[in-house]
């Protein structure tokens, strides 16, 4: 086999949000509305979160947990003070798309930030850009050809500017009812598997997926996520499934913990590492700060500061042994280091 051709601006941009073994062991913190809510509820009755609270988190999340990460994702809205007080070694992946989506229009179709572009993201530093789009591999022609278009057009823009594209698609279903469901859970591995082989073209210029583990771990038999008996798939079947959504990707591909639990996500991690997945790391975020909102509202930032420092850390120092167990380095999924050719 040939030597794979890339670029030197996106080969150098990965590695910075790399460790030095090629792994990728990242947080993620660029939620907006969301983080808002739950910082609005940990306040109290009669509250409601600042923009100026929502940007002081993620920058005591940044402060605290990136020495111990290879990088941070943020958003440009609410992030970019946090990208000034994350560590030195850490890089830094930046948002381009609209938080949320327009639930009265079909099909949960994306935007962009309309006052950034890739090349503002590159003067405001990312090292990365990062787009999370929903997608149903089962919707109707119509709606994914807009959504295909779209990441045609970002990773166009990345290819200008050379910077590596990281796309985080997630699948759902306006046909099979919630994505936690036991419904959704038999269906959600042949979804996930089909959009990692779809996004794997090279047309799109995606360099790296970030995506959903390929199985619910709560409908998993014998985890300890499985709290209720409901199954979907024994242990082995989970293995597999594992191996066959890796088996669709042609790009390196790293997971994200979707908001479950810190516990859930490493249990998730030695199943994908039982597998032999050929993984590359994660971009972890709820699971590793959510708690430090209810201290941020109940103590303000000494609160937040404290538990971020002790539980915070250990949560990914937790998570950082089974990547070091579980991971392989992004270059390895082209066959080492040695066979990627810089141009």
């Amino acid at each position: 086999m040939g030597k794979v051709k890339i670029s030197k601006g996106k080969y150098a941009g990965i590695n910075r949000v790399a460790d030095s073994h090629g792994i990728i062991a990242a947080l993620a913190i660029d939620q907006r509305s969301s983080l808002k809510k739950s910082i609005t509820k940990a306040k109290g009755p009669q509250a409601d979160a600042s923009d100026a609270e929502l940007s002081e988190f993620k920058a005591l999340v940044a402060e605290a947990l990136t020495p111990y990460t290879s990088a941070i994702l943020l958003d440009p809205e609410y992030g970019l003070n946090a990208a000034k007080r994350r560590a030195q070694t850490a890089g830094l992946l930046l948002a381009y798309e609209k938080t949320g989506y327009d639930a009265s229009v079909k099909g949960r179709l994306p935007d962009l930030l309309s006052e950034w572009s890739v090349l503002r993201l590159i003067e405001a530093g990312a090292d990365v850009i990062k787009i999370l789009m929903y997608y149903d591999v089962d919707e109707v022609a119509a709606i994914n050809t807009v959504k295909q278009a779209f990441i045609e057009r970002v990773g166009a823009e990345c290819r200008c500017y050379d910077i590596p594209f990281f796309l985080e698609p997630l699948c759902y279903s306006d046909t099979v009812g919630n994505e936690q469901s036991l419904a959704f859970a038999r269906v959600k591995p042949d979804k996930v598997s089909r959009y990692m082989a779809e996004f794997s073209k090279p047309r799109y210029g995606v360099d790296v997926l970030k995506v959903e583990v390929p199985v619910n771990m709560r409908f998993v038999a014998g985890s300890r996520a499985n709290t209720d008996g409901q199954v979907a798939y024994t242990r082995d079947e989970a293995r597999q499934l594992f191996r066959s959504a890796a088996a669709a990707s042609q790009l390196p591909f790293i997971y994200l913990s979707a908001g479950v639990a810190d516990d859930v996500f490493r249990e998730t991690l030695e199943l994908a590492a039982e597998a032999d997945t050929p993984f590359s790391g994660v971009l972890c975020g709820r699971a590793t700060w959510l708690p430090g909102v209810t201290e941020f509202g109940r103590a303000g930032a000494t609160g937040a500061r404290q538990w971020l420092q002790s539980s915070g850390v250990a949560s990914i120092q937790a998570l950082n042994e089974i990547l070091a167990k579980g991971a392989k380095p992004w270059w390895d999924f082209y066959g080492g280091r040695d066979q990627l050719e810089i141009v």
